[in-house]
């Protein structure tokens, strides 16, 4: 019999799928949580074989947690279940320790056979997140922002002018200037707005209130 966590913050999407997870029978449903705080309390307090985690939650996200579940837990296998399939996230979440990463358009039988195929201690990935991944691992890994320009782009990402972050950074206003250009080229963006995103997505940054 597999155990299986089931992380979600919807309560109706975890609720179904605790119904069909528990309705096979090799599968048992030993848990559910609504981010990934009680996340950790349960793994520690159930010992599930599987951890089904998706991933954007309140307190606690999904790869946080799977990184956490992986210190602590390395027997315990951490399946993504979510809607979300950009490059930022597929590579986060596999870089926290996650074994596999499906969507949640997947049909109900494909789920439950990745469950079992994640507990045997398989990969298991959506087709498009593979394709994503692969294409990621293969594109020429562009230059990373240095910690003084991203201390820089934290100061934009909080809504200072260049003048305030050159104060607060006992740098010239030109030289903030620069640090800015320098990140636009690396990130591939021409914009003080769209550099914030981007180092957020790439996890580069916070996210907001984060």
């Amino acid at each position: 019999m597999i155990r299986v966590l089931v992380v979600d913050d919807h309560p109706v999407v975890r609720g179904g799928l605790v119904g069909w997870l528990d309705a096979q029978e090799d599968l048992t449903v030993v848990g559910e949580a609504a981010d990934g705080q009680e996340a950790l309390a349960l793994v520690a307090a159930a010992g599930p074989d599987v951890v089904l985690m998706d991933l954007r939650m309140p307190r606690m996200d999904g790869v946080t947690a799977t990184g956490r579940i992986a210190a602590a837990h390395p027997a315990v296998r951490v399946l993504v279940l979510t809607t979300y399939d950009t490059d930022a996230d597929i590579v986060r979440a596999v870089a926290a320790g996650a074994t596999g990463y499906l969507l949640k358009d997947a049909p109900l039988p494909q789920l439950a056979d990745a469950v079992r195929a994640a507990a045997r201690g398989e990969t298991v990935l959506a087709p498009p997140v593979a394709a994503r991944l692969v294409s990621h691992l293969r594109a020429p890994a562009a230059e990373a922002p240095s910690a003084r320009e991203l201390e820089v782009l934290a100061g934009v990402a909080r809504g200072l002018t260049n003048a305030e972050i050159g104060r607060e950074l006992f740098i010239g206003e030109a030289t903030v200037k620069t640090h800015l250009l320098r990140v636009f080229a690396k990130l591939g963006v021409d914009d003080r707005t769209r550099a914030v995103m981007v180092a957020v997505q790439r996890g580069l940054l916070p996210p907001p209130g984060g």
